[in-house]
């Protein structure tokens, strides 16, 4: 899978990098899913993804489906370890350094935008095999 061009121009034009609390916030959301997809955990899955992913995935079993077939890396991985994070006007870019289970290494782009609420849901993941050109 290739990252969308939209989301490398997203994240240079964050331009600033994040405070050390913006960076636990985000880091500990993706986490969290990361690790109920660990335990086949739809539902607490599913809660971490914005509105927007949830209006066009409108059930968690419907939401793991797509994420197992359409992001294998970030759904079973050997090491899933955080990068470089940025930030603007409510929305994180957070890279992502993950191994698959065959021992191939991916960057994941994820991006979060804090809710009304002033939590923060992850808005979208692109997959970039690594050395793979943009």
């Amino acid at each position: 899978m290739r990252v969308p061009a939209l989301l490398v121009a997203f994240l240079i034009a964050l331009g600033s990098p994040v405070f050390a609390d913006d960076v636990a916030a985000a880091q500990s959301v993706i986490r969290a899913q990361e690790q109920a997809f660990g335990r086949n955990d739809s539902a607490v899955a599913y809660s971490h993804a914005a509105p927007s992913i949830q209006q066009i995935f409108p059930r968690p079993d419907i939401f793991m489906q797509m994420v197992q077939q359409a992001y294998p890396p970030v759904y079973r991985h050997k090491s899933f370890e955080f990068g470089e994070a940025r930030a603007a006007g409510g929305q994180i870019a957070q890279r992502v350094h993950i191994v698959d289970d065959n021992g191939e290494a991916w960057e994941a782009l994820y991006t979060l935008e804090q809710q009304p609420d002033g939590s923060l849901k992850i808005t979208g993941c692109s997959l970039l095999k690594s050395g793979q050109a943009v």
